[in-house]
């Protein structure tokens, strides 16, 4: 037992260190099985080089050189972005990074997070959606074995023309929604929600199809965002986030399950809620705050949606919890107690 009990922040700042820690396995240095781990974004997102990348060096790490996780990253193993869930379970890839938003109703319990203003910092939110996964969420993916939930920082309105401060600013604009949710809300205020994958979003901005995004700026780098956008719009400090989608690590269940004991040790012990954790306290820290600064640094305008704007969203967005309630307590939920969980996860700090 260690006295006095670590802080959260403790355990993630000395996270990495752990996670690499040897586990203790008998194993020569060759690799014993090489598993593939496919996402969406390109080489050069922050998440592929300081995050999956560095995981995969833990896991050759721990496991002195027994496993081998090789990192495809921008759909170097065909397919789309939406097909990546599928992909694990079916065994196309071993693990993949997914996102359930993109395949709406699918995995109803790890959208839920993908609500408007579900969202507060990432390290926050990540807890709370391990959690809610952990407490609601068993079953949507038989046939995986999820290996951490995450979320990104609240959501930004990142526009072509002029910054969004009111919903009246909204009226008419076509503006690519991270979600069905965000989109139902979007298209209440007035905009025109259009939907497609992040790796879809340049094209769209470059031509004019649509007039701005909706997303974190952690996107910005890989995308360089802040040269095809004049103006970002975010909730004033202290507020919860338009939006954050749910990340989810999932690794096929035959790849896991075929692994030695001492193997899948290895796997367990660099993954679940400490990585979720992890995940989500880097995104906030680094890429979120390195964004911005890029955005800043272009020279584009940074707004703030101030907190009575905010509450009017708020109450517009009524509505999609009720629908979504619904499409919870159709697929087997209870929907109005997971909303609530939700609430109360995020109130409580996770």
């Amino acid at each position: 037992m260690f006295e006095p009990k670590p802080t959260r922040r403790t355990v993630l700042a000395v996270l990495g260190a752990a996670l690499a820690t040897p586990a203790l396995v008998q194993h020569a240095n060759a690799a014993e099985v090489t598993l593939r781990l496919h996402h969406f974004l390109p080489a050069v997102a922050p998440m592929h080089t300081e995050v999956l990348a560095p995981w995969a060096a833990r896991l050759a790490e721990a496991s002195q050189g027994a496993i081998d996780v090789q990192v495809y990253p921008a759909m170097q193993l065909g397919g789309k972005p939406p097909q990546l869930a599928e992909q694990a379970k079916s065994g196309i890839v071993d693990i993949a990074w997914a996102l359930p938003t993109y395949t709406t109703g699918r995995y109803p319990v790890a959208e839920t997070m993908g609500l408007p203003f579900l969202a507060k910092g990432a390290e926050e939110t990540s807890d709370a959606l391990y959690t809610l996964m952990q407490e609601f969420g068993g079953d949507e993916f038989a046939g995986m074995k999820p290996l951490a939930f995450w979320s990104h920082d609240g959501g930004k309105l990142h526009m072509r023309g002029s910054a969004i401060r009111t919903a009246e600013d909204l009226k008419g604009k076509k503006i690519r929604s991270p979600n069905a949710g965000m989109g139902d809300l979007l298209a209440a205020l007035g905009a025109e929600p259009v939907f497609f994958p992040v790796t879809e979003m340049v094209v769209g901005l470059s031509n004019g199809v649509i007039d701005g995004c909706c997303l974190p700026y952690e996107v910005v780098p890989p995308f360089k965002l802040h040269e095809l956008t004049a103006a970002s719009s975010e909730a004033m400090a202290g507020a919860r986030g338009l939006y954050a989608n749910t990340n989810a690590l999932l690794m096929n269940q035959r790849s896991y399950e075929s692994l030695s004991d001492d193997l899948r040790r290895v796997i367990d012990e660099n993954s679940g809620r400490e990585l979720s954790r992890h995940i989500g306290q880097v995104t906030e820290s680094r890429f979120e705050t390195a964004g911005r600064q890029m955005v800043a640094d272009h020279g584009n305008e940074i707004a703030q949606i101030d907190a009575a704007e905010i509450a009017r969203w708020k109450e517009a967005a009524e509505p999609v919890y009720a629908s979504w309630i619904t499409r919870l307590n159709e697929a087997g939920h209870d929907g109005a107690a997971i909303l609530a969980r939700v609430n109360a996860l995020l109130d409580q700090g996770g």
